[in-house]
């Protein structure tokens, strides 16, 4: 049932931003939280600028304004603006939920289309998401492949061809962490070779997870080499492209019943899902902004400092500023 607008309560738009980041802290990391502050900031200045000090009073041609301002204003690429205008989307609808907006205002957020050719460049797979996609598959499809391979690739940042290279044998459950190891001869191969060789470190509910899908969803088969894959299908080790097909269908919002701009309902091309690549760049940022040093993100995900700083860290200029800020406050 849509919120008459004589049943909306006063409310400005600082205090309802407050109330929801109130309300996103109780379930998601500080980082998270952050970056949606970060997101609506512009939106509250907008308010201010437009002297709309009670939300009640927000339009769909209100919020048409405000997109074309805030991508002059923040001379936002697409993508960048896609994810801002997500973000305000995702605040309307809690904003309807309280009240505050008529509860279908959030529906007139114009959320811009990105060509794949533009996404696949800077694509991210958001933290906040990442947690909603792992919660589902823990709730509902519990050591699946699906949740296997999903909670793998976002804890540790691993490339499809590491995650397609690994043999039962590589992972160490009792110590929590997974080989990795360059076998060309083989068939398998780590991209930087015999350099990109190393442990890498699982949380034990990681290491469960991937303890209870070896024990119960694995298919008990072997490759044409006689080794134990981890990921298997019912004709021996899982292809990367199999992953890559899998992370599409999983991170498509409508896989968990989701409702996202611009879906049809066909999880194979809708236009939420995100790449290996994007898992593993979200990835990265998301140690990144949870303050792991920066040397320790390379070593970790073999990845140069250089390339990470130029492809890898999308964290935004303002969350670089508040850590640098946490470093000089005691100074």
């Amino acid at each position: 049932m849509n919120t008459d607008e004589d049943d909306l309560e006063p409310i400005e738009p600082g205090t309802a931003q407050e109330l929801f980041l109130d309300h996103k802290a109780t379930d998601c990391t500080d980082s998270t939280v952050q970056n949606h502050r970060y997101r609506l900031n512009p939106f509250v200045r907008w308010c201010g600028e437009e002297e709309i000090d009670n939300l009640n009073e927000l339009t769909g041609r209100d919020l048409q304004r405000y997109r074309l301002w805030r991508k002059e204003d923040g001379d936002l690429n697409k993508l960048s603006l896609r994810m801002q205008m997500s973000t305000l989307r995702v605040f309307l609808k809690w904003a309807g939920s309280i009240e505050a907006v008529p509860q279908n205002l959030y529906d007139k957020v114009m959320v811009p289309r990105v060509r794949p050719e533009e996404r696949q460049r800077d694509e991210t797979l958001d933290a906040d998401d990442a947690r909603e996609i792992l919660e589902y598959l823990s709730k509902y499809e519990y050591a699946s492949k699906e949740h296997a391979v999903m909670a793998l690739l976002w804890q540790t940042g691993i490339r499809v061809g590491s995650a397609h290279s690994l043999d039962v044998d590589d992972v160490f459950l009792d110590e929590n962490y997974v080989r990795l190891i360059h076998r060309p001869d083989e068939g398998t191969t780590l991209k930087n070779g015999k350099s990109g060789q190393r442990p890498v470190a699982l949380t034990p509910d990681v290491a469960e997870v991937l303890a209870e899908y070896i024990r119960t969803h694995r298919r008990d088969v072997t490759d044409e080499h006689g080794r134990e894959p981890l990921f298997t299908t019912a004709h021996g080790r899982m292809h990367g492209n199999t992953i890559r097909r899998l992370t599409y269908r999983v991170t498509a919002p409508c896989y968990r019943g989701v409702d996202c701009p611009g879906c049809e309902s066909d999880e194979s091309k809708c236009p939420e899902a995100v790449s290996p690549h994007a898992i593993r760049r979200g990835s990265i940022t998301h140690f990144l902004t949870s303050d792991v040093p920066v040397d320790v993100v390379s070593d970790r995900m073999n990845v140069s400092r250089k390339v990470l700083d130029e492809h890898y860290d999308k964290r935004s200029e303002e969350v670089k500023m508040e850590q640098r800020r946490g470093y000089l406050d005691d100074i």
